[in-house]
């Protein structure tokens, strides 16, 4: 099936493991919030059991370095894609309303971005991720 939309989260390339796995999670919960029409339906294996629902379409990884990252993000706010992010400043917080303070506190210039994501038509992330590999 080939969706009108593509779902990118760009994660930096020199996190620790536990950290990438964080980080994709909270900004996969991000785009979740921001466009409830992409949930699809909950889930019911063959014995019955129920299951949550989950994004119903990919979602595209990509790794990058400090620079591609902020690159990403300015192309994607050029394009009026707001995008979901975290900072290194987040992992040093213990919840949501600790993450927003961190993140108001310093300039977008100054961010120590290690990911963002976004869900936009295709071209457009095309664009805004152009020149990226996926993350391996």
């Amino acid at each position: 099936m080939q969706f009108d939309t593509k779902i990118a989260i760009v994660v930096r390339t020199d996190l620790e493991p536990w950290q990438k796995l964080n980080v994709a999670s909270f900004l996969a919960s991000g785009i979740a919030a921001a466009f409830p029409a992409c949930i699809g339906d909950p889930y019911e294996d063959g014995s019955g059991t129920k299951y949550l629902s989950l994004i119903g379409q990919p979602i595209l990884i990509y790794g990058a370095d400090r620079v591609a990252l902020s690159r990403a993000l300015e192309r994607a706010l050029t394009r009026c894609v707001t995008p979901a992010l975290y900072t290194e400043d987040m992992f040093r917080t213990t919840h949501d309303s600790a993450n927003r303070e961190a993140v108001k506190a310093v300039s977008r210039a100054d961010l120590k971005l290690v990911g963002i994501s976004m869900r936009a038509g295709r071209r457009v992330i095309d664009k805004i991720v152009d020149g990226l590999k996926f993350h391996s």
